[in-house]
Parts: C-alpha cells; sequence; structure tokens
C-alpha cells in the first residue's frame, strides 16, 4: 500500500517547500505587523490574530536568502508546533500537494547553510524539487539567532 502525504505548499526565491499540512492553522495575505525591538532580524514583527498574537518569521532572512523587493508584500503561513504558533513568511503560498510516501528522500548533501538544518527531506517531483521543511526546527531557529 503506497501511503500519500499532504504538504501545504509554498514559493520561497523560486524554491518549492512545503510544511506537513496537518500543522497549518491557516494562511491569509500580508498583514501590517507590529516590529520588535531588539528582536534578531528573522523576526519581522508580531501579528494580532484575532486576539491572538503570533511572532511573525522571515524564512527568507532565516534562510540566508535574498531579501524579497521592497513592494513585494509576503505572505502568511501559521503553523502550530509543539510550543508556540507562528506566522512564516512566504512569497507564494501554493497549493495543497498529495505526495506518495516512496518518492521521500534524505535531504541532498549540496543542501547548505540553514537549508540543511532545517530541511527535512525532499520529494523529487515530476515537475519540481519540494523541499520539506521541519516546522520545530523552524521555530527553534529565531530564538538562537
Amino acid at each position: 500500500m503506497n501511503e500519500e502525504k499532504q504538504f501545504c505548499t509554498f514559493t520561497l526565491d523560486g524554491h518549492c517547500f512545503g510544511v506537513n499540512v496537518l500543522d497549518v492553522q491557516e494562511v491569509f495575505r500580508y498583514q501590517e505587523m507590529t516590529a520588535v525591538p531588539l528582536a534578531p532580524d528573522t523576526i519581522t514583527g508580531l501579528i494580532n490574530l484575532r486576539g491572538q498574537i503570533i511572532t511573525a518569521i522571515d524564512l527568507r532572512r532565516l534562510m540566508k536568502l535574498n531579501d524579497r523587493d521592497a513592494e513585494e508584500m509576503p505572505m502568511n503561513i501559521v503553523v502550530r508546533t509543539k510550543e508556540d504558533v507562528v506566522s512564516l513568511l512566504v512569497d507564494e503560498i501554493g497549493d495543497v500537494q498529495e505526495v506518495p510516501e516512496n518518492l521521500y528522500e534524505p535531504p541532498p548533501d549540496n543542501l547548505h547553510g540553514p537549508l540543511r538544518e532545517l530541511v527535512q527531506g525532499v520529494y523529487k517531483l515530476p515537475e519540481k524539487l519540494l523541499l520539506i521543511l521541519d516546522t520545530e526546527k523552524v521555530v527553534g531557529e529565531p530564538a538562537e539567532a
């Protein structure tokens, strides 16, 4: 029996990423945020989401990718971890994609820097490589920055 997993997909700097759909609370367009003085540059600010204050983490900065253009507004993927609820700022939100478990591979050796730590595996799909993020590590990372 070939198991399938579902991932909420998104793009960052032209790369296709995914997070387990079960970790995703919601997705929405850019929202104004409150800056956090003295926070690491990966923390863009705080968002008030219907009375819940959540931290917004810029995945481009976390992964040491190029900053997005000033006129490009990021989108939000709100994820739940064991410890927290945070918003991951991404370039564009894709579809929920079902992928066969037998296409899963460990992260390739050519991933460097933060990507090596944050990507838990990849799926080689016909049209692209889907990089799967470890949301627990992503959320734990900014505090250490």
